[in-house]
């Protein structure tokens, strides 16, 4: 009989989850993790079934795009956490907090029993801010540092090692002290002198903006600087939104189009002050290389982290919280005399309107801009890799910030689905669309049961091209042979009825529109396939 004064380690873990405000754990279980998923269950974290493991890890991303809360990953030994590798990945490129919890045999049992058995924490420490093995004496403690290390600076993936035995071993319910959340950091002194006296003198200043001013929550901030001093903001693909993109100032998101940097580079190299606030060129292309010469342009650079990178350098480095930083500087400045050329905003982002039209009878782009134009202006998108990604970073219109969630930085495959269903169960009331080609849906199709399960309601648009288009495209502009890049043609509505879902095609904007409609009426997820031409994405990304 279990001691009423006692706790089990992992009781430990699932309690400060749940304190950290966590709700959902996403995973597929095994036997060496069944007593992880009693305690998170018991704690309030509701423990949702999922087919693979790497669509898991994306699921909780979502989760945590909604609430704010680390996202919890769970997988059992050996090819369990393996399958989840590349979302781990992905959330320390994308800077997401995920808890990772994988079981292990305990180590006396390892030295002679190696089914399954391999060294998880060796796999997982390159991809991980840090890895632990759980002790018994420690969990407390474990559980308090994964969540602070995963959610401070910029966030990341935190991996949590538990052996079977000490997941059920018995421990005071008693935790010690937690550590105090960390104060948001300002410059002061040089640093914000410098940075005052070169905006006082900015005649043409432009901000970059990316994913740490996303998750510092910088929206208001740097929606109130850029409308004081008149500042134009671009933003990375993670960071749409952070002002609304119909605002006269925001120029869009840039990173991985040829045809926005036309426009954006020459816009940024006649500025006189570039101001990057939370700007990670992880998202960005090879272009973005060194697009200023710090000795000659002055750059103020606010981040979370030093820059290891060296894609771009600074004249004046702030390491500092994103928003609070900001004001403190337009507090600090007592005027400023920023004059663009009348116009030149404008006409900017008329180029880059007019770099992706959406008047196209049919095509990615008709898709995109009936969908926009169909769905309410707080629609929820997400986005999987490929050709058509590129072409709806530029176009989906974001009013507010998290407006279009994707595998931004690693750029994975197969994860628009599991976005979107993680983003339906934590934010019911919001429509949420989710774009994939053809064959990145095939990748994830069998998590179209995990949604009827949930009863989700996301709508999955599917761009049918039978090819790997972005691959395609590269191959042909390479002038290489037609090889590995062509996929069977399949009837994806069919797929979306069969799992459980409505399932509709579409071949015209009128017909799309109304598929979207009666979407988001239905009582289930729906899964519209719109075919297009191979060859649609020429010229247009």
């Amino acid at each position: 009989m279990p001691n009423s004064d006692t706790i089990r380690a992992a009781d430990a873990i699932a309690r400060r989850l749940y304190d950290a405000g966590c709700r959902h754990a996403f995973g597929m279980p095994g036997g060496e993790v069944l007593t992880l998923v009693d305690a998170l269950e018991k704690a309030g974290i509701r423990f949702v079934l999922c087919k693979h493991e790497n669509a898991a890890g994306f699921m909780a991303e979502a989760a945590w795009q909604q609430t704010g809360a680390p996202g919890i990953m769970v997988a059992t030994i050996g090819p369990g956490i393996l399958n989840g590798v590349n979302s781990i990945a992905n959330a320390l490129q994308d800077r997401v907090p995920l808890i990772v919890i994988s079981g292990c045999v305990d180590m006396a049992e390892a030295e002679t029993y190696t089914h399954q058995v391999l060294d998880q924490q060796a796999v997982l420490r390159p991809i991980t801010k840090a890895s632990f093995r759980l002790s018994a004496d420690a969990a407390h403690v474990v559980a308090d540092k994964a969540v602070a290390i995963a959610l401070e600076g910029q966030p990341g993936p935190v991996h949590i090692d538990v052996p079977i035995s000490i997941a059920d071993a018995r421990i005071s319910p008693k935790a010690p002290p937690r550590r105090a959340p960390l104060a948001p950091t300002i410059p002061a002194g040089d640093a914000m002198n410098t940075a005052r006296d070169w905006l006082e003198a900015a005649q043409r200043p432009v901000m970059i903006v990316g994913v740490d001013a996303m998750n510092t929550n910088a929206g208001p901030a740097v929606t109130a600087f850029a409308e004081r001093f008149s500042i134009p903001v671009i933003t990375t693909y993670k960071a749409k939104g952070l002002l609304d993109e119909r605002h006269p100032l925001a120029l869009g998101a840039a990173g991985l189009s040829p045809l926005a940097d036309k426009s954006l580079l020459p816009f940024i190299d006649q500025s006189d002050l570039v101001i990057c606030v939370g700007y990670d060129p992880i998202e960005m292309r090879t272009g973005w290389r060194d697009i200023w010469d710090p000795s000659s342009k002055r750059v103020i650079e606010i981040t979370a982290a030093p820059n290891h990178h060296y894609m771009h350098q600074a004249s004046l480095s702030i390491i500092a919280d994103c928003p609070a930083t900001l004001t403190a500087l337009g507090a600090a400045t007592a005027r400023a005399t920023t004059s663009w050329a009348q116009g030149q905003i404008a006409d900017v982002k008329q180029a880059l309107a007019n770099a992706f039209p959406t008047d196209e009878t049919w095509g990615p782009a008709a898709i995109i801009d009936t969908c926009r134009q169909t769905l309410p202006d707080d629609t929820i998108a997400t986005a999987d890799s490929g050709a058509h990604r590129i072409l709806l970073s530029q176009m989906w219109t974001c009013t507010q910030p998290r407006g279009l969630l994707q595998s931004s930085a690693l750029c994975t495959m197969g994860c628009a689905l599991p976005l979107a269903m993680g983003t339906a169960l934590c934010a019911p009331d919001r429509t949420v669309v989710s774009f994939s080609g053809d064959a990145g849906f095939l990748m994830v199709a069998g998590e179209l049961t995990t949604a009827q399960e949930l009863g989700l309601k996301p709508i999955f648009i599917v761009f049918v091209d039978a090819s790997l288009a972005l691959i395609e495209l590269k191959q042909r502009q390479r002038q290489l042979r037609n090889a590995a890049v062509d996929i069977g043609e399949h009837d994806f509505a069919a797929m979306g009825r069969a799992f459980g879902g409505a399932g509709h095609t579409a071949t015209t904007r009128a017909e799309l529109a109304t598929a979207l409609q009666t979407a988001r009426n239905a009582d289930t997820f729906t899964v519209i396939a719109c075919p297009i031409p191979r060859g649609s994405y020429d010229g247009r990304i």
